[in-house]
This record gives C-alpha cells, structure tokens and sequence, in this order.
C-alpha cells in the first residue's frame, strides 16, 4: 500500500487526473456487473473506491501546499 502511494506522488497532477477518469469507468463497469449478477470480485469496488479517494487526498493536499506558498511569498 506504501507502495501505491510513493507512486502516485511521482506522478503529475494530470496523470493522476486521467487515472480518476479510468478508475471512475471501472467502478461504473463493476457496478453493472454487480447489478447483472457476474461480479466475483466484490471487494474490488472497494478499492477502486479508496484509490479515487487516495488520488483526491494527494490532489487537495498538493493544492493546499501551492496555496500556501503562494500566501508566504
């Protein structure tokens, strides 16, 4: 999980705007599934909602951190 994180902070602000896009398309896809009665994976909604969610913690913290140097400066 550590792991996960320390990769996303590599990336830039777009990449991991694009990766909210794929993940929101396959929780979608997977609620379909669950609706239609093929999803075996239950958990992996899950995560793909804690990945979004991990992804939009990263975003506001980095918007957060411009703002206030922005403020000291």
């Amino acid at each position: 999980m550590v792991d996960k994180i320390k990769e996303l902070k590599t990336k830039t602000d777009e990449q991991l705007e694009e990766e909210i896009v794929v993940l929101k398309k396959e929780g979608l896809n997977l609620r379909f599934q669950q609706a239609s009665g093929q999803l075996t994976n239950t958990n992996r909604r899950r995560q793909v909602r804690r990945e979004i969610a991990k992804i939009k913690t990263l975003l506001t913290e980095r918007k957060n951190s411009a703002q206030k140097s922005d403020k000291k400066a």
